[in-house]
């Protein structure tokens, strides 16, 4: 059975698809997202969400996120444009609960969360900017599901890829995802020779200096 994309980007880190991106002159890392507990990295497909600050009179239809997680499953990550307010969170313990239980590879929320403590007892891996203790009720409401949205400074499509861990989180447009992939794939493996290359004794001045000029090489 062949793998799918999904399941090879999870067997890369961030670093690497950021250095594939480079070579490839992409753009795709966030700066700022971060884990809100010790979870481990998480890869998969877009479901894009976008909250707004609520109005007077504003009566959402749905509580936000609820949409996404009854759409989504395995191979997929929920993500979350959450810029009007940062006194209320954009997700919370009892969503997590419900993603888990869907199978949902996890969530990034380009603002803030809540109910961290709740996440990591579902075992649901929640990225975002910060944490609060504020309730979105009141505050804001979901504005779509399935649409483009900003995270940083990038534009993410539904359907597009994601890949977060400890240092970070790098998106990957749909259209050159497997081209990015198969780049990540192949620095991972000159990587791996190299760290066996220090393991075996040998000088990581010359190790690096190789690579070094092997990237200058190809750059010619």
């Amino acid at each position: 059975m062949t793998d799918t994309l999904a399941a090879r980007l999870a067997r890369l880190d961030t670093c690497g698809v950021s250095d594939a991106m480079d070579r490839l002159g992409l753009m795709g890392a966030v700066q700022g997202l971060r884990p809100m507990w010790p979870c481990p990295r998480i890869a998969g497909q877009v479901i894009t969400v976008r909250l707004r600050r609520a109005e007077p009179g504003d009566h959402s239809p749905r509580h936000l996120g609820t949409a996404a997680i009854e759409a989504g499953g395995p191979e997929q990550v929920i993500v979350i444009e959450h810029h009007d307010r940062e006194d209320a969170a954009g997700w919370g313990g009892i969503l997590s609960l419900a993603a888990r239980l869907k199978g949902i590879e996890g969530v990034i929320v380009d603002g803030t969360c809540r109910d961290v403590d709740d996440s990591r007892e579902a075992g649901f891996p929640v990225f975002a900017r910060a944490a609060t203790p504020m309730t979105a009720r009141g505050r804001v409401v979901e504005a779509s599901m399935g649409e483009p949205i900003r995270v940083g400074d990038l534009h993410v499509s539904h359907g597009d890829y994601v890949i977060a861990d400890w240092s970070g989180a790098v998106f990957l447009p749909a259209d050159r995802a497997e081209e990015i992939v198969t780049t990540a794939e192949g620095l991972q493996a000159r990587e791996a020779a190299m760290a066996e290359a220090v393991r075996a004794g040998k000088s990581v001045v010359e190790v690096m200096g190789a690579s070094y000029e092997s990237m200058l090489g190809q750059h010619a």
